[in-house]
C-alpha cells in the first residue's frame, strides 16, 4: 500500500516517483554529466556510471540528493588537483582525465542503492544511509588526496610505522582532518537541503569518519596484500558507513 511522503521538497508516492520528477532527474543528469565530463572529473565510462548514479539519486531522493552529489564531486575534483606535482613525484597522482566507471560505482553505488530503497519505501532511514555513504566517499577521497599533497610520509594505521605517503592504509593528521572536514561539509549540505534533520547530523558524520577509518584498515590489512583492490575497499568503506549510521539510531 503506497503512502504519500515528502522528499527534499518534492512530493512523490512512496515507491513510485512521479513522471515530472523522472523527467527532471533525466534533464539534470544530462546537464551534470556533460559538465563533469567537460571538467575532466570522469572518463567516458565514468560519465556513464556517473549518469546512472545521478539519475537514481535524484529520482529516488530528490534535488537535495543531487546537491549532496555535486558537493562530493566538487570536493573530489578540487582535492585531486591540489598539490598535484608532489603526487606526481610520489607516483600516486590520479590521471587528470577523471575517475573511471569502477571508481564511480565503488564510491557512489551504495548511496544510489539507498536512494532507490528510499523511493521504494519512503523511509527516512535510507536517506540517512545515503548521506553517510556520500559523506564517507568524500572523506575517503579528500583524506587520501590531501594527505599525499601535504606530506611525503604517513603512519600505517595498523602498526604506526612510517610508510611513504600514498601507501595503502597510510594515514596522516592533515589527511584525516581534511577527510573529516569533507564529511562535515557533505552532511551539512544534506541537512540544509532537507534530506536529514539536525539530530542526525552527528550520526552521519560519525558514520562517515568510521567508514573512512575502516577503509584505511582494509587497505593496510588486505589491499597491501593484494587480497582486495582499491575499488572493493572503497565500496566496503561506504557500506561500513551505512551500517554504523543505522546502528547509531
Amino acid at each position: 500500500m503506497h503512502g504519500l511522503t515528502q522528499s527534499s521538497g518534492a512530493w512523490i508516492l512512496a515507491g513510485v516517483p512521479r513522471g515530472p520528477q523522472l523527467w527532471t532527474a533525466a534533464a539534470v543528469t544530462a546537464g551534470f554529466t556533460a559538465l563533469a565530463r567537460w571538467m575532466k572529473g570522469v572518463t567516458r565510462t565514468g560519465a556513464v556510471a556517473g549518469a546512472l548514479v545521478c539519475f537514481l539519486l535524484y529520482a529516488g531522493a530528490g534535488p537535495g540528493a543531487f546537491l549532496a552529489l555535486v558537493t562530493v564531486f566538487a570536493l573530489a575534483w578540487m582535492s585531486t588537483r591540489w598539490g598535484y606535482k608532489q603526487k606526481q613525484a610520489l607516483g600516486t597522482a590520479e590521471k587528470l582525465d577523471g575517475r573511471r566507471a569502477s571508481q564511480v560505482l565503488a564510491n557512489l553505488g551504495v548511496a544510489a542503492a539507498c536512494a532507490v530503497l528510499h523511493a521504494a519505501s519512503g523511509r527516512a532511514v535510507y536517506l540517512l544511509g545515503m548521506t553517510a555513504a556520500l559523506s564517507e566517499a568524500a572523506a575517503d577521497t579528500v583524506s587520501s588526496e590531501v594527505g599525499q599533497a601535504s606530506s611525503q610520509r604517513a603512519r600505517l594505521i595498523t602498526t604506526g610505522e612510517w610508510v611513504p605517503a600514498g601507501t595503502d592504509g597510510g594515514v596522516s593528521p592533515s589527511g584525516t582532518f581534511a577527510g573529516i572536514g569533507a564529511a562535515t561539509v557533505v552532511s551539512l549540505v544534506s541537512v540544509l537541503a532537507g534530506l536529514l534533520s539536525w539530530k542526525w547530523l552527528g550520526v552521519s558524520l560519525t558514520a562517515a569518519a568510521a567508514g573512512m577509518l575502516a577503509d584505511s584498515y582494509l587497505g593496510a590489512l588486505l589491499e597491501r596484500r593484494r587480497l582486495l583492490n582499491n575499488d572493493t575497499v572503497n565500496f566496503l568503506g561506504t557500506l561500513v558507513a551505512v551500517g554504523i549510521a543505522w546502528l547509531l539510531l
